[in-house]
């Protein structure tokens, strides 16, 4: 008899102690065991700090892409079930195949309609990690030649965050800058303008 009150006593305590939680910090049983998917994140320390080119580091806050909350959004909205056999950057008709990407006038952010293939890029990166790609920017004439050289460099930095976000490395990257020495189109239109405000991608 004289046991129970010691037995009530530590109940009592229990039920207080979990009654001290909210039930919302309370894992549920599919969160406690939930992983995250390979390739939806870069590794820690794959992305240098110091490298980020002014409106990168907005990119990685999700300031630099239209209509999506985050990039870590963007990357795990798209391609998900994707796979690319080691000649798929050969195949004209896969998605790879597209390697130029256009930016709109003084501006280094990427437009909805490119996030996919840019993606697929990523995730064959991540996929085949012995493969490595070149981002050249380039510029339109307008501005001085140190602006765009800075301008074509951010976004071709911006192409490459999107791609670690699909779990390519940082050494299968490589990101140079033209700015307006190498224009795709002769001329001073705005068509030629707009042919020439691109990244474009060649694998190594």
């Amino acid at each position: 008899m004289k046991k129970y009150p010691l037995i009530l006593v530590f109940g009592s305590a229990l039920l207080i102690g979990c009654a001290g939680r909210p039930i919302d910090d309370i894992p549920s049983a599919a969160e406690a065991g939930s992983e995250v998917p390979v390739g939806s994140a870069p590794g820690a320390g794959a992305i240098d700090s110091t490298d980020t080119f002014g409106t990168d580091q907005a990119l990685l806050n999700g300031e630099g892409l239209a209509g999506t909350d985050s990039l870590q959004d963007a990357g795990r909205s798209f391609g998900t079930d994707t796979f690319f056999d080691k000649e798929a950057i050969f195949d004209p008709g896969s998605p790879l195949a597209q390697r130029v990407f256009y930016f709109e006038y003084d501006r280094d952010t990427l437009s909805d309609q490119y996030l996919d293939t840019i993606t697929d890029h990523g995730r064959y990166l991540a996929t085949y990690p012995d493969s490595l790609v070149r981002l050249e920017g380039h510029a339109d004439e307008r501005g001085t030649r140190e602006y765009n050289i800075a301008l074509a460099e951010r976004r071709a930095q911006a192409v490459k965050r999107l791609m670690m976000l699909q779990g390519a490395s940082y050494n299968q990257i490589i990101t140079i800058s033209y700015g307006e020495e190498q224009p795709a189109v002769l001329g001073q239109t705005e068509d030629a303008y707009a042919r020439n405000r691109r990244v474009e991608l060649v694998y190594e």
